[in-house]
């Protein structure tokens, strides 16, 4: 299926306990993907994958979440898709996989994992600064030299969407 019969799939990965300015930013961002028509993929617990579902619903976005364990009931109450793995944190390699394009936003070793994934696997990559983690300390930055282009660094909500759009455009999505 070419990229311009289907919607773009965007993982957005961070913090599971995020809270404060973190998680309304999850929210603003999951919203600008419904604007944009994408899907919106994270790995279905709390913190950031909450917000960024809850603010992808309300804009219309179908929200899909790739769960560690088996246990459906452990995804948040705003994923339309539940998917269990039971494969632990390996299924971060599917959340990454999934994607046409990867956000972070904050991050700890589980976000340093998807974000490695995301850098082998020659998946774009955009880091919303701001919030600490990983996605701060890579923003900017190539994790190898594997790559000519790095992780690219988004200081603001609107820079971010130049820049998503920029990416998917360039992938041949329709972002209107």
């Amino acid at each position: 299926m070419s990229a311009s019969h289907r919607r773009p799939q965007v993982t957005v990965i961070g913090n599971y306990d995020a809270q404060g300015g973190s998680a309304e930013a999850a929210e603003l961002v999951g919203q600008l993907l419904g604007k944009l028509r994408c899907t919106v993929i994270s790995g279905g617990g709390k913190g950031i994958m909450l917000a960024v579902s809850r603010g992808a619903r309300q804009a219309g976005a179908l929200t899909i979440g790739i769960l560690p364990g088996a246990d459906m009931a452990w995804g948040n109450g705003e994923l339309d898709v539940v998917i269990p793995s039971g494969i632990g944190y390996a299924r971060n390699l599917t959340n990454v996989l999934a994607a046409d394009l990867v956000i972070a936003i904050g991050g700890g070793s589980g976000t340093l994992n998807e974000m490695a994934f995301a850098w082998m696997h020659n998946k774009p990559m955009v880091a919303l600064t701001g919030f600490g983690g990983w996605a701060d300390r890579l923003a900017g930055q190539c994790i190898d030299d594997r790559r000519t282009e790095c992780v690219e660094r988004a200081d603001s909500l609107d820079q971010l969407e130049q820049i998503v759009r920029a990416r998917l455009g360039k992938l041949g999505f329709r972002v209107d």
